[in-house]
C-alpha cells in the first residue's frame, strides 16, 4: 500500500507486515476521545491532524479489570481508547478488497483489537482489508440511567459500546476505499460477546446499510432458549438497565451527571459485576453492563424483530464449538469436580460432572419435562451424569441456532450458514486439547503462533481450511470454494448442521427424539 494514506482526519502513515506485501496500520483514531463531557455519549468524530500520523503502535486499551488477555501487550489502559488497526495487501485504493471488520469478545467486560489472535495479516493475504478497534466496555459502554436517557434527546441510554461499533462502521464506508477496501463488501464478525454486539447490530437501523454480512462465533440463538439469557447474547430492558445503572452509581455518591463525569475512570470500574435478577433456568448469570432495548439502538427484543422482519437482511454465518456453554473433554471431569463452583464470572457456563448435579439442574432448568430429558439423557454416575450433560449441551446449542436459523430466514432473502467446529486445539486449554469457546479464532485467522502451542501438520491444514472459508464468505456471502469442501446453505426442512474441524460435511443436528425434545421445550419458554 503506498504511504501516506489520506483519511478523512488526516493523513496516516503505516508499517510493513511480517509479510512485506502487507501493511498495517495502527492506532488510527475513529472518534474522539470519550473522555469528560463526552463520556457516556454517542461517539463524536475525531479531531483532525496536521501532517503525517505514524499509524506503527496500537493505542491505548478501554478501561477493564486485569485479564491474561493483556498479558504481553503492554499497552497503557485510558479512556482515550477509541482506535482501530488496519491490515492490507492493496497496493492502490482502485482494487477494491471485501472488508472484514473484527470485533472482540470478552462479556463486554474486556478485550482488545490489539490482541495478537486477531492479527489480520494472513487474512490480508488471502485478499481481505481487515479492521479491527477498541470499544468501551463495562460501565463506561453500557451504563443506563433515567438521566443519561433524559439527556440523550432520544429517551435512551446503555449502548454507547455498540454506538462505537457503528462509528467504526461509519469510518469504513468513508475512508476505507483508500486502503483498498470495498465498501459495498463489508463484514462483521465477532466471537462470544463479539458475536453478540454482530446480533445486535444486525438488529440496529442505525446499521443498516454499513454492512453486508455477518460472522456470528458462538452464539446465534432461538429466541426462546433460556441460555440466551445469560450468554454474550444477553441484553436489558431500559427500565431494567436504568434501575440497575441507578443504583450502581448511588454506590459512588452521585447521580448528578457533570459529577459522575469528573470522577477518575478507575472509580468507575465494575469488576466482575452480576445480574442476579435474570431467571436463566440456571446458576448462570449474566454481566450486569451488557445491550440495551432501548427503543433506538436496539428498537425490539430478537422474537419481535425476526418476527416483524425488521432485521438487516445480510448474509449470515454462525455457529457453536464442540466444548462450550458447560461442555468439557472427558479428561476434564476430574478436574471440574475437584474445582467444584469455585470462580464462576458472569456469562459462565454452569459445568455438570457429578451425578446429583445433573440430575438437580435438570430439575431447575425443565421442570414438568424433567423427567423425559432425563430419559432421554440417562446417567446412573457421575461419569455417566458428565457424559449425558456434555450430550445434551451440544445439542441445545446446534438446535437452538437450527431454530434461530429458521426465524431469522423466516423474513429475510439472503442465505444462513450454520456450522459446529469440532477441533481440539492445543492452545488455550490448560494443557489440553479443547474445542473450547473461542478455540476456533486461530484457525479463522491462520493464527498458528509457535510460541502458543505446539501446532501439528493437521493443525495447520484445518487453519488453512478455515480461514478460505471465512474469505470466501467476506468476499461473496458464500463460504464455498473450489478449494474447500462444499459447505450447504441451511435449509429449514433439513435438520442438519456442517460440521467444520475435525471433519468437514453435514451431520445431524441432533438424534430426531432429542431434537423433538428440546423443540417442545423451547415452546414452552418466554420468547425474548
Amino acid at each position: 500500500m503506498r504511504n501516506p494514506v489520506a483519511t478523512d482526519s488526516g493523513l496516516v502513515a503505516g508499517i510493513q507486515g511480517r509479510d512485506r506485501s502487507v501493511t498495517v496500520f495502527r492506532g488510527i483514531p475513529y472518534a474522539a476521545p470519550p473522555v469528560g463531557d463526552l463520556r457516556w455519549r454517542p461517539p463524536r468524530p475525531a479531531e483532525p491532524w496536521e501532517g503525517v500520523r505514524e499509524a506503527h503502535a496500537f493505542g491505548p486499551v478501554c478501561p477493564q479489570p486485569p485479564s491474561g488477555e493483556l498479558v504481553g501487550l503492554d499497552l497503557p489502559m485510558s479512556e482515550d481508547c477509541l482506535s482501530l488497526n488496519v491490515w492490507t495487501g492493496a497496493t492502490s485504493p482502485p482494487e477494491k478488497r471485501p472488508v472484514l471488520v473484527w470485533i472482540y469478545g470478552g462479556g463486554f467486560r474486556l478485550g482488545t483489537g490489539a490482541s495478537p489472535r486477531y492479527d489480520g495479516e494472513n487474512l490480508a493475504r488471502k485478499g481481505l482489508v481487515v479492521v479491527t478497534f477498541n470499544y468501551r466496555l463495562g460501565a463506561f459502554g453500557f451504563l443506563a440511567t433515567p438521566e443519561l436517557s433524559e439527556e440523550s434527546g432520544h429517551g435512551a441510554s446503555g449502548n454507547y459500546g455498540l454506538l462505537d461499533g457503528i462509528a467504526v462502521l461509519e469510518w469504513v464506508q468513508r475512508n476505507i476505499a483508500a486502503f483498498g477496501g470495498d465498501p459495498d463488501r463489508v463484514t462483521i464478525a465477532g466471537q462470544s460477546a463479539g458475536a453478540g454486539s454482530v446480533n445486535f447490530l444486525a438488529m440496529s437501523p442505525l446499521a443498516n446499510g454499513l454492512f453486508h454480512r455477518a460472522i456470528a462465533q458462538s452464539h446465534a440463538r432461538s429466541s426462546r432458549d433460556p441460555e440466551l439469557r445469560y450468554l454474550a447474547t444477553s441484553y436489558r430492558t431500559l427500565r431494567d438497565a436504568e434501575r440497575a445503572g441507578a443504583a450502581y452509581v448511588a454506590e459512588r455518591g452521585t447521580r448528578d451527571l457533570a459529577r459522575l463525569r469528573e470522577l477518575p475512570w478507575q472509580k468507575l470500574m465494575g469488576g466482575d459485576v452480576v445480574d442476579t435478577a435474570v431467571h436463566t433456568g440456571s446458576s448462570g448469570k449474566p454481566p450486569l453492563f451488557r445491550p440495551v432495548v432501548d427503543g433506538w439502538v436496539i428498537p425490539a427484543g430478537y422474537d419481535e424483530t425476526y418476527a416483524e422482519g425488521l432485521q438487516n437482511d445480510v448474509h449470515y454465518l454462525a455457529g457453536n464449538n464442540l466444548d462450550e456453554s458447560g461442555a468439557v473433554p472427558e479428561e476434564a471431569f476430574a478436574a471440574y469436580r475437584s474445582a467444584g463452583r469455585k470462580g464462576r464470572r458472569p456469562g459462565m457456563p454452569p459445568v455438570h460432572v457429578t451425578l446429583d448435579d445433573f440430575v438437580a439442574a435438570a430439575r431447575e432448568k425443565f421442570g414438568p419435562l424433567a423427567e423425559e430429558f432425563l430419559a432421554l439423557y440417562p446417567a446412573t454416575t457421575d461419569d455417566e451424569a458428565a457424559r449425558a450433560s456434555n450430550a445434551a449441551v451440544r445439542d441445545n446449542a446446534r438446535i437452538s441456532t437450527s431454530l434461530w436459523a429458521a426465524d431469522w430466514t423466516r423474513r429475510t432473502t439472503r442465505p444462513v450458514h450454520t456450522y459446529f467446529w469440532t477441533h481440539r486445539s492445543p492452545a488455550h486449554g490448560q494443557n489440553l486439547r479443547r474445542a473450547s469457546h473461542g478455540s476456533e479464532i486461530d484457525f479463522v485467522f491462520g493464527n498458528l503462533d509457535p510460541e502458543a502451542a505446539a501446532w501439528t501438520a493437521e493443525d495447520r491444514e484445518i487453519a488453512e481450511t478455515m480461514s478460505t472459508y471465512w474469505a470466501n464468505f467476506v468476499a461473496s456471502g458464500d463460504p464455498n470454494g473450489p478449494e474447500v469442501p462444499h459447505w450447504p446453505a441451511y435449509a429449514p426442512d433439513s435438520a442438519a448442521v456442517m460440521e467444520v474441524g475435525a471433519g468437514f460435511g453435514l451431520i445431524p443436528v441432533a438424534e430426531q427424539p432429542r431434537l423433538a425434545f428440546w423443540k417442545r421445550f423451547f415452546q414452552t419458554q418466554q420468547a425474548w
